[in-house]
């Protein structure tokens, strides 16, 4: 029998004795794990062919194990195959890749994606997620992601510019010990997203965040005990945020900061209007690239107690409270 078939949950068997005999049914047990390995020796060669014999709304962790390989494949996990985690064994040789561009066949930023998460419940575990479209592609998005509560530990986003779309109001987003290098606003969208002991990279002069946060959030884009690199060659003036939206917000707390950090900090893109609605602030920010006293004017230096308010409970709360930490 095929994995998709054990996936199945319930599968009908029938009799073909006569036309009024009676039926039957046998239900098969569902599996929890199944293997992705390019030499065939899992249960796919495929990422998509696994994720597709997810059971539709399962109600149990469905963990699909990505053996160690380069796959080339425009992934979407669908709004329903929820409780779905993908799990390598080591990031750098496990890769998500693929090179769509905006501006190519029809592509925008919105259908760029190497990987789109559409479903809830999501977590990757030691993959990286790429886009090779390159340094002159335009908007190249590796990682896109819609559904609510996605969870990556110990993964790579690795692209040029808008490498992490964190793409809805109503998605709540962590990211622990991940590396995410890029070029310009490599970090954007509407999201509220928790980048928790997280190494950002910056490959040239540009932007780190776009944040097209909502009136009605709480919090958009927090960093939490991060380090801010950079490619010193090209990268020497980066900022940390410019709002996508008027109402942006982005929160960096004791992060580590490079010399490739801009004194002033952030940027109004182009629009003073920005300044009276974005909320952009620090909490002891250090190395190098922290400059509190040359930071632009309407930032913000938080307090001790203000920092108290960036806990992953108050962050994730609302109607639903959500837990990263619990699997």
């Amino acid at each position: 029998m095929t994995a998709a078939l054990l996936l199945a949950g319930a599968a009908q068997a029938q009799t073909t004795a006569a036309p009024n005999a009676a039926r039957t049914s046998a239900l098969a047990p569902a599996r929890t794990r199944l293997v992705v390995a390019p030499d065939g020796s899992g249960d796919f060669r495929t990422v998509q062919e696994a994720v597709n014999a997810v059971p539709d709304q399962s109600q149990q962790r469905i963990t699909i194990v990505v053996r160690p390989g380069t796959y080339r494949e425009k992934l979407v996990v669908p709004a329903l195959k929820t409780r779905v985690s993908l799990v390598g064994e080591d990031a750098r040789t496990t890769i998500l890749t693929y090179d769509d561009h905006s501006g190519a066949n029809g592509i925008n930023t919105y259908t760029s994606h190497s990987v789109l998460v559409q479903a809830n419940d999501f977590r990757a575990e030691n993959l990286t997620f790429q886009n090779t479209a390159g340094r002159t592609a335009g908007q190249a998005v590796a990682l896109h992601v819609e559904g609510d509560r996605a969870v990556f530990e110990n993964c790579r986003l690795v692209g040029d510019q808008d490498v992490l779309f964190l793409a809805t109001d109503h998605s709540r987003q962590y990211y622990r010990n991940c590396y995410i290098e890029g070029t310009t606003d490599f970090i954007f969208g509407a999201s509220t997203a928790v980048f928790d002991h997280c190494t950002i990279r910056s490959k040239k002069n540009s932007f780190v965040t776009a944040a097209s946060t909502t009136e009605r959030q709480s919090y958009g884009f927090v960093f939490l005990d991060c380090t801010l690199t950079a490619d010193t060659t090209l990268a020497t003036k980066v900022h940390l945020g410019r709002p996508w939206r008027p109402h942006a917000r982005v929160v960096y707390l004791r992060t580590n900061m490079g010399g490739h950090i801009a004194p002033a900090g952030w940027d109004n893109w182009k629009n003073p209007a920005n300044e009276k609605t974005a909320y952009f602030a620090e909490y002891q920010s250090r190395g190098p690239g922290a400059q509190p006293g040359q930071r632009v004017g309407w930032s913000h230096q938080l307090t001790k107690r203000e920092a108290k308010r960036y806990t992953l409970k108050r962050i994730f709360g609302g109607q639903e409270a959500w837990d990263p930490m619990k699997k």
